[in-house]
């Protein structure tokens, strides 16, 4: 894939862009990029897919809620501590052409953490993510990513159950409960988006 015009558009919106053919040379870059340092996760199937949890783990301090847990018996929540981390790493539900980047949170502290915290923010983005327009990205968010994460978690929701799409539902169990879209990196925050040209998460 092509990523000549994204990549210019995230520039041009203030975002430092690196481009990969493949998710193994993703992850030598980001492992080589980041050393000693503490890094937070997002919740993430790319960033599964790619094994920087593992990578990065031996010479990082890392953090991640999906391998550690929440906290509790007097551990403290990843999540929590992920907001003061120097590095957070997450991925995208949808990037558009233009270089708006979209991501639907359940909880809030992917959110949370994209917007605020962390001295650096980088998205790793697999090819699949890449939408023509900002209404065709908020429909894959919504239709497409969030239905597949509600299954693998194991959420009782009528997306999770039935037809692979929202249904604006008003569950207990519904993980469509934020959604942020970002114009360009926070004001003061280093951001970076990682393009891999194959199909990677949801």
């Amino acid at each position: 894939m092509d990523f000549t015009k994204v990549s210019e558009n995230l520039k041009a919106r203030g975002y430092t862009v690196q481009c990969f053919s493949t998710a193994r040379e993703a992850a030598d870059y980001l492992d080589g990029a980041i050393d000693g340092r503490t890094v937070a996760f997002g919740g993430s199937v790319t960033l599964d897919q790619l094994g920087l949890y593992e990578r990065l783990g031996t010479h990082n301090r890392v953090l991640w809620h999906q391998r550690q847990g929440t906290g509790g018996d007097g551990r403290p929540d990843p999540r929590k501590e992920g907001l003061a981390a120097d590095v957070y790493l997450t991925s995208v539900n949808a990037l558009t052409e233009d270089g708006e980047l979209l991501n639907i949170d359940r909880t809030g502290n992917r959110l949370a953490s994209i917007l605020y915290g962390p001295g650096k923010v980088c998205f790793v983005v697999g090819r699949n993510k890449l939408c023509p327009t900002y209404e065709a990205a908020l429909h894959r968010a919504r239709n497409v990513a969030a239905p597949q994460n509600v299954r693998r978690l194991g959420a009782r929701t009528p997306c999770a159950a039935g037809e692979l799409r929202c249904h604006d539902c008003k569950s207990p169990d519904r993980i469509c409960r934020g959604l942020t879209v970002l114009w360009g990196p926070m004001l003061g925050r280093e951001a970076e988006v990682v393009l891999i040209d194959e199909d990677l998460g949801y």
